[in-house]
């Protein structure tokens, strides 16, 4: 098992993340989705390492990161990517992010566009819900006794209710992440998402980019994508039957769209 490495932001956050496949090979960044951590990217590593040199962080609030207290932005967990580049000396990278992972990934194709390759935006939104809706969650969250009820609540919204009943392994894995999340960092990051409206501003973002949509999506719906798809200039959109977690519900169609779209090949 590799061990986590660690680098610390200009704020003093110190953040944890990884390697996995070779260092001549191409950098691919994963972003993950609030509430999990950089192993919701298991499935997906051994396939994506064959091709790229993949690099995993665990975004602020999250995993082994630190949490601070406070309020989180869009600009703070996208100037954290930059920074952890920064860190390691790398120019360019492929991004692939997930929900909060991909709304980090609009911010980084609108404000550091230079520093982007290929990006992917996979189930994620440029806005998101009422700030009524995060401020109320931010408060549940924080007064809640234990993270069980807000876990409960992201598997509803995750996973098809057939994966849920069939207790699968894999959404095993998923509540002990959730579970184990830093409630601090939850609502750092529910501020962020809060406080974003990317709509108009990623018909800045000039890489090439794939958007990928999940067709039963509750949380990011998929007419969400279909906006990011027609603003974001000569970007492609896919549709999996998938509903929140693509690549965990869907994973060799997911990595399929995913490798055609970086290596111009299936």
């Amino acid at each position: 098992m590799k061990h986590l490495s660690f680098f610390t932001t200009g704020d003093g956050a110190r953040m944890a993340y990884r390697f996995d496949g070779d260092a001549d090979k191409p950098v691919l960044v994963l972003s993950n989705s609030i509430g999990t951590t950089l192993h919701m990217w298991d499935g997906q590593i051994s396939e994506l390492s064959r091709h790229f040199h993949v690099l995993r962080y665990d975004l602020r609030g999250h995993g082994a990161s630190s949490a601070p207290a406070g309020a989180y932005s869009m600009d703070r967990l996208g100037r954290d990517v930059i920074e952890l580049l920064d860190a390691l000396g790398i120019e360019r990278v492929h991004f692939l992010g997930l929900s909060l992972g991909g709304m980090i990934g609009q911010w980084l194709g609108i404000y550091a566009p230079e520093r982007i390759d290929r990006l992917i935006l996979s189930n994620t939104s440029p806005l998101l819900g009422t700030a009524d809706q995060f401020d109320q969650r931010i408060a549940s969250v924080l007064q809640a006794k234990d993270m069980v009820e807000t876990a409960e609540m992201f598997l509803g919204n995750w996973f098809p209710a057939r994966m849920l009943e069939a207790k699968e392994p894999v959404v095993e894995e998923f509540r002990a992440m959730l579970l184990a999340t830093d409630r601090q960092g939850l609502a750092g990051c529910y501020a962020a998402v809060r406080d974003m409206d990317l709509r108009r501003t990623i018909a800045l973002i000039p890489n090439p980019t794939l958007v990928i949509a999940g067709q039963y999506d509750t949380v990011t719906a998929a007419s969400h994508s279909e906006l990011i798809a027609a603003t974001v200039p000569g970007s492609t959109l896919v549709v999996l039957p998938a509903v929140h977690l693509s690549n965990v519900e869907y994973p060799a169609e997911f990595l399929g769209a995913v490798l055609e779209f970086l290596l111009g090949r299936t």
